[in-house]
């Protein structure tokens, strides 16, 4: 019983031990003798009066399939157990008030991404950010939640197998890994790609040994930075590869994948793709919010509708509801209106198949390039047809070939999107979202070791800017702060600066405040652009420019942050309010610059107070 695991927890035991001293969690211990105590038996198992077991997701989903109605999936996770229960009631009440059970997505506080034996103090400094804390998980257990409804939490990033080994102790049914997808999404922490795929891989392995669900990867985190629906298919078969190695249970296994809503066609042509070649058991659609939706909440939740739509029809196990996304984390009552909106769309639309020869067209398009990419990643000579994707085709490879082959093919560029955030894969291709809705490789920027034949390009005109000459004395210094892996923003702002003759130094994901303006101090930088997501800014940008201060460099310099300010929806109106009334100034920053920031605005602003301070 548990072999794996116990494996694991030897292996990494210097890790076990950090994340106890970190998280304040207990963990098991390893004895003189090599015995280990502490590690609770598998599911299923009674965890406060609840039969918890990733076989309870199963249910919900086979049931799902049986009525043609998706199980919703909302993500609801608070700073500690008692607000996230009571934001969760919410939740729960209109649940209960429609007749359905939900399949409840925990999220767990940013700094789960860090390695807690070699990131303590980016840790220490992102505290309570995010979601809910590892202690917090259990106490949530422990109060009354995931009782009717189950529960998973996210576990991606340098050590997702101790998140996970956490979640079990603490009695959640479910989680997420993301062995090779969700590490190019901006990073997803400090260490290399090859020790994350590892560690995903080692995650895998715990969750086959307990009977834990597991999302397994996600297109959704592919398509967010970029990529073709062709490529993230592939990535989430080598994703499933691995799972096959642990073994994991196809019926604890499923994918995300993104729905657009703004072509149905195209939504049901990748849906039907990924079914047409997946192991895994179950689909879970999220609604694609990276295309600026309408400022306006109610009409923002129409956007939210068309993709409801498409996921009923697409034949999804599970769907997530969106509730004010550009307000960061959401009230429970907020997402209680978004579960009822979803549930009327779901019950209000006919079940039907609809037939046209577009949706096949993409289909295989899609299932060309996933077919042509895992080819090269696993070093086939021949054409791989969709029909020899299966557990005798990942047996054929060690589990450590296959992490070998998965990590060259993101160091070389043929596992590839135009933002990826780790910091060691290779970038060239770039992509155009079509006026269909669908995105396609520019011509020339496929990638790498891909025949062109096998890859759908854009017929639009697109015109791809050289990189500019930089033709601008100043120099920017660009970096996320805090446990905070999203580089899109980031990225489209070092973009601007680039394009407007800028030097630009970019540190990406995950820094220390204080090394931001160590790297400036050195560089000799005269421009310094921070960001975080999680709403640390009112903690970390001012300990940058008490870094600069000390350091003597502060008034030479022109310092700005971006990201979201507050984390939780409640807060947004405090904080607006305090910028309107006195500035900046409480930040540390000369100027801020929150989501739906139009790039060139930011670098206008920038040359505007260039010029101003010459004067």
């Amino acid at each position: 019983m548990q072999e794996k695991t116990k494996q694991i927890i030897l292996d990494d035991y210097d890790r076990v031990q950090a994340y106890e001293k970190v998280f304040s969690a207990e963990m098991p211990k390893v004895g003189p003798d090599g015995s280990i105590s502490g590690l609770p038996a598998p599911f299923p198992r009674r965890v406060h009066g609840v039969e918890r077991s990733g076989y309870r997701i199963t249910e919900l989903g086979r049931q799902a399939a049986k009525l043609g109605i998706p199980v919703q999936n909302p993500i609801l996770g608070r700073n500690s157990a008692e607000e996230t229960y009571k934001e969760s009631c919410e939740m729960y009440k209109v649940a209960e008030e429609l007749g359905i059970t939900l399949f409840h997505f925990v999220h767990s506080e940013a700094t789960r991404h860090i390695d807690p034996l070699d990131g303590e103090e980016l840790i220490e400094q992102s505290r309570g950010k995010g979601g809910i804390t590892p202690m917090g998980e259990r106490k949530f257990i422990e109060i009354g939640g995931g009782v009717k409804h189950p529960v998973r939490i996210n576990a991606t990033g340098d050590t997702p197998h101790l998140s996970i080994i956490n979640s079990l102790i603490a009695g959640f049914d479910g989680t997420d890994i993301g062995p090779v997808i969700h590490v190019h999404f901006g990073g997803r922490g400090i260490h290399d790609y090859k020790t994350k795929v590892l560690n995903g891989y080692k995650a895998l392995q715990v969750c086959a040994d307990n009977n834990i669900f597991v999302q397994t990867d996600s297109h959704k985190h592919l398509n967010n930075i970029g990529g073709t629906d062709g490529m993230a298919l592939a990535m989430c078969l080598l994703a499933e590869g691995l799972a096959i190695h642990a073994g994991l249970p196809k019926a604890l296994s499923g994918l995300q994948m993104n729905v657009a809503g703004i072509n149905i066609l195209a939504d049901l042509a990748v849906m039907r793709a990924f079914k047409q070649v997946m192991w895994s058991e179950f689909l879970i659609a999220v609604p694609e919010t990276f295309q600026n939706p309408p400022a306006d909440l109610i009409a923002e939740q129409a956007h939210f509708a068309r993709m409801a739509i498409s996921a009923k029809l697409g034949g999804a196990n599970f769907y997530r509801p969106k509730a004010a996304e550009n307000v960061g984390i959401p009230t429970g009552a907020s997402m209680a209106k978004a579960i009822w909106a979803s549930q009327n769309v779901f019950e209000n639309t006919a079940r039907y198949t609809i037939d046209d020869p577009a949706i096949d067209r993409r289909q295989e398009e899609i299932i060309r390039e996933a077919m042509a990419v895992l080819g090269a990643t696993l070093e086939i000579n021949r054409e791989l047809t969709p029909g020899e994707v299966g557990s005798d085709l990942w047996l054929k490879y060690s589990a450590e070939e296959l992490v070998e082959r998965i990590v060259t093919a993101g160091k070389s560029g043929i596992l590839d999107a135009p933002r990826a955030g780790g910091w060691d894969l290779k970038r060239g291709v770039k992509t155009h979202r079509d006026k269909d809705g669908i995105r396609r490789y520019v011509p020339g920027f496929g990638p790498v070791g891909i025949a062109p034949q096998k890859l759908a390009f854009s017929s639009e005109e697109v015109k791809v800017d050289k990189k500019a000459p930089v033709t601008q004395k100043e120099k920017i210094l660009l970096a996320t702060v805090g446990a905070d892996a999203h580089v899109v923003g980031v990225n489209m702002i070092r973009e601007a600066f680039e394009k407007a003759g800028y030097e630009v130094i970019f540190l990406r994901g995950m820094n220390l405040p204080e090394t931001v303006a160590e790297v400036a101090a050195e560089a000799k930088a005269d421009v310094i652009g921070v960001s975080n997501l999680l709403g640390l800014g009112t903690t970390l940008f001012p300990r940058v420019d008490q870094r600069l201060q000390e350091l003597g460099i502060r008034e030479r310099v022109l310092y700005i942050a971006g990201g979201r300010i507050a984390e939780k929806e409640e807060e947004h109106a405090q904080v607006e309010a305090k910028i309107k009334a006195e500035g900046t100034g409480f930040l540390g920053v000369d100027g801020f610059f929150g989501p739906g920031t139009d790039p060139v605005n930011a670098v206008q602003w920038v040359k505007d107070h260039i010029k101003k301070e010459e004067k």
